[in-house]
């Protein structure tokens, strides 16, 4: 009857109490991470949480008594939706409409383009593509505030001043280098040979583009969507300059207009900023799935 062996086990070069040391170590690290993650959340909503309280109280309780006040004690305060009232009457609603008239062109218009171009920095060569792409990102690190004049004087030649495409235009050239260079970083993680299987069956750059390139980078382009759309939705300074106040006026600038020049009506400032805000809250929480992997595409390649 032969003798059963067993397989001699592997020596894993770490005793059992530094592996149970280090388990301890790792779960009072995840532990203390997420107290962290925890104290920065709260740090952050109680601000708006204080706002929105704000918004439902009468102004002579505003300036008496302090937003916890009634947070802690919500049946004894008193509660009112007069304040969204007036902002509504004050010609908010059609703020609001102009707003997204601007804000999705602005960020369509951009992203199209930019996919096109960080297409051709990424797959095609060209003499000075190289030199290009980096004047492109250069753009970048150019204060904005140094084309204000220029394009002024450009769009005053052509009667644009005052209208939608003025700012179309501004956001879009504004917006373009940014969005260049996300898009090209994350183009640069898709693997050369899926383009170059669609070469060998037959299949054109524009082909390519649209119905390969453009489904892969998704991500990229929903993480750059979120930025612009929250820019042109929170701008002042462009919709100042190039709209101005009006019928075309955007949500920034009737609020600045409701408040007053001294602030006076700033118990307006709750809950005009609240009816601003639902648009932009809510693309975010549809694309925010898309947010961090379009934003950490290309920092690592394996």
């Amino acid at each position: 009857m032969s003798a059963v062996t067993t397989p001699p086990v592997a020596p894993t070069g770490i005793s059992p109490r530094r592996r149970r040391r280090a388990n301890v170590e790792q779960g009072r690290a995840g532990w203390a991470t997420r107290i962290v993650v925890v104290l920065v959340v709260i740090a952050f909503l109680i601000p708006t949480i204080g706002l929105l309280v704000t918004s439902f109280r009468p102004r002579v309780d505003s300036t008496s008594t302090g937003w916890w006040n009634a947070a802690f004690n919500p049946f004894d305060a008193t509660w009112t939706l007069q304040g969204y009232a007036e902002v509504l009457d004050g010609g908010m609603g059609n703020a609001f409409l102009n707003s997204i008239v601007i804000a999705v062109p602005a960020t369509l218009i951009p992203l199209l383009i930019a996919a096109m171009a960080a297409y051709a920095f990424t797959f095609l060569k060209f003499p000075g593509r190289d030199i290009i792409f980096l004047v492109v990102v250069g753009l970048l690190v150019v204060p904005l505030q140094v084309a204000f004049i220029p394009l002024l004087q450009l769009f005053g030649q052509f009667q644009l001043v005052g209208t939608f495409p003025a700012v179309w235009l501004a956001h879009t050239g504004f917006g373009m280098p940014l969005a260049i260079y996300l898009l090209r970083t994350y183009m640069t993680t898709v693997p050369h040979s899926i383009l170059e299987s669609a070469q060998i069956d037959g299949a054109s750059h524009f082909q390519i583009f649209w119905r390969l390139l453009l489904p892969i980078s998704v991500p990229a382009l929903a993480s750059f969507a979120i930025f612009q759309f929250l820019w042109v939705w929170n701008d002042l300074l462009v919709a100042l300059l190039f709209v101005g106040a009006g019928q075309n006026e955007t949500v920034t600038l009737r609020l600045s207009s409701m408040i007053g020049q001294y602030g006076q009506r700033w118990d307006l400032l709750a809950p005009g900023a609240f009816i601003s805000m639902s648009l932009p809250l809510i693309v975010f929480l549809f694309l925010q799935r898309y947010f961090v992997r379009g934003m950490t595409a290309g920092s690592v390649k394996g």
